[in-house]
């Protein structure tokens, strides 16, 4: 048996599946795509994760949008992370093109333009259904990680918590977290030491300043009532599952909104989805577009998260793909956990660079018809290394494939457009009304007027009754008898007595003296 007869072999035996299975493209051998050989990724293994990576323009974002209309069309709901915001067409079917005609003639795979249903969301300023979560929703742990705490402040974080919930106080966005602060360290400094124990004013002080950091990045539109239900990922039109996009263009430089959203995301999603196991097929995939930029920016407690979910989340259904540039920007413990790889090009231009399309190619299984690190400099646009888990889990072989083009529009929604599409949505006008119902911040302000009102009373009280004391004394005693009680008084009465005194016996008394000392001087002589 020759080469091509054997690989043909391989191939159709290891992309043949027994269930639903998306088609990714043709398989190609020494640079030519075999006609009719279909590289296919079954349907059941979307939940094992996966990997689309490849240098600047040479098709990734393309193969995220074919996929994602795969999953749609099968049902399955999607959530695209679109930082580049160049995912919108898949609301609008493509207009064709001749080139486009020629590849799927090469892959022996009929084009039909098609059009998906789209919910455009947001967390920021961007157009779009509105995406929060209440402070009481991410908990003591999370806000912790997100805000980057030691375990000193972490117990701070704690302690607030508990008391808002012993004493009803809804905390709902970050002015509710911050005037708590304040509290415990002012007007109920007392209360809390007596019931909790002392907290450290540094740690309040410190907390205080990464939330204000985080409000710097615009979290304060992303903390708040409604909050987002997760279950609204998972709708359907028409039997289509809905492409959920959130808009991300004016995020990449607010690194720490992001990972807060993502922690609440993941978090949200894996303590509300039941148990699924192996189904059939996944109930929500989501696709991260430009994950580089995540993860170099991330925190560690992102990272973290990531991990723990990459493991867990599999058997609620939830599958989820890195779309980024080399193996290398994704930590090796999430990469591990990956099933589907879809390696576009790699460039070489530099030795950091070679060394990293060979730290590439051993992500990769070994194939006797490729020598993977070469082959992936010299992939062209719209071309990939292809390797997935089988329906038993199994990793198939490596094969080099000319991906199909997407059926929607490769291009962004113009402003008319876009605006058209976000009318239409059965969610916008419930989530994007803004509700600012009572919660601690305007209790806690209540409770401090009321507190203030009654300290003002308490010393006009006795301002008051002071006056009284004084002027019933007033009436007991008379003025000269008032003034005998005042030493100067006394003082300047006897000085001035002496002097009247010596003034009235000034002529006689003087006279009076000098006569009997006349008479007494006579005797004398």
């Amino acid at each position: 048996m020759d080469k091509l007869a054997q690989f043909k072999k391989e191939i159709e035996k290891g992309y043949t599946f027994k269930g639903a299975a998306l088609t990714l493209g043709g398989a190609m051998l020494d640079g030519e795509v075999i006609t009719g050989l279909h590289v296919k990724t079954p349907l059941k293994t979307f939940n094992r994760h996966g990997l689309i990576a490849g240098a600047t323009g040479t098709g990734k974002t393309k193969t995220l949008q074919v996929l994602a209309e795969g999953l749609s069309d099968h049902g399955v709901p999607v959530l695209l992370m679109d930082i580049k915001g160049d995912l919108s067409g898949l609301a609008k079917a493509s207009d064709g093109h001749k080139k486009i005609d020629e590849r799927h003639a090469m892959i022996g795979l009929p084009f039909q333009a098609a059009s998906f249903p789209i919910e455009c969301l947001t967390i920021s300023d961007e157009k779009g259904t509105q995406l929060r979560a209440t402070v009481s929703e991410f908990g003591p742990v999370l806000i912790s990680k997100i805000l980057e705490l030691n375990d000193t402040q972490s117990g701070v974080i704690s302690l607030i918590f508990k008391y808002c919930d012993d004493n009803d106080y809804p905390l709902l966005d970050l002015k509710d977290l911050k005037k708590m602060l304040q509290f415990i360290t002012n007007e109920g400094k007392a209360e809390i030491q007596k019931e909790y124990g002392s907290i450290s004013t540094t740690s309040v002080g410190t907390i205080t300043r990464k939330i204000i950091e985080l409000e710097q990045q615009g979290a304060e539109k992303f903390f708040g009532e409604k909050s987002f239900d997760v279950e609204d990922l998972l709708r359907q039109e028409d039997k289509k599952g809905i492409i959920s996009i959130l808009r991300l263009v004016d995020i990449q430089d607010r690194p720490k909104l992001f990972s807060t959203f993502m922690l609440c995301l993941l978090a949200e999603i894996y303590a509300t989805f039941p148990e699924q196991g192996d189904a059939d097929k996944p109930k929500l995939v989501i696709f991260i577009d430009e994950a580089h930029l995540i993860f170099n920016e991330a925190s560690d407690a992102l990272l973290d998260q990531i991990e723990s979910i990459i493991k867990l989340i599999r058997s609620k259904g939830v599958g989820i793909f890195f779309c980024t540039q080399v193996p290398a920007d994704v930590p090796d413990a999430v990469l591990s956990q990956l099933g589907l790889k879809v390696q576009h090009a790699l460039r070489a231009f530099t030795a950091r660079d070679r060394k990293k399309i060979k730290m590439a190619a051993e992500n990769f299984p070994l194939s006797d018809y490729y020598k993977t690190d070469k082959t992936l400099t010299t992939l062209g646009i719209g071309e990939a290394l292809v390797t997935v888990l089988n329906e038993k889990g199994i990793p198939t072989p490596l094969v080099s494939t000319m991906l199909q083009a997407p059926r929607s529009r490769m291009g962004i929604l113009t402003a008319k457009e876009l605006k058209q599409v976000q009318s239409t949505s059965e969610i916008a006008d419930e989530y994007n009304e803004k509700i600012d119902r009572e919660s601690a911040y305007e209790i806690l302000n209540k409770k401090l007027e009321e507190f203030s009102g009654e300290e003002n009373q308490k010393k006009l009280s006795d301002q008051t009754r002071g006056r009284k004391a004084t002027y019933s004394a007033g009436k007991e005693e008379s003025f000269v008898e008032s003034l005998s009680k005042n030493t100067m008084v006394r003082q300047l009465g006897r000085t001035l007595m002496r002097e009247l005194t010596r003034g009235l016996l000034g002529a006689l008394g003087v006279k009076k003296t000098t006569r009997r000392r006349t008479r007494t001087t006579r005797r004398r002589r």
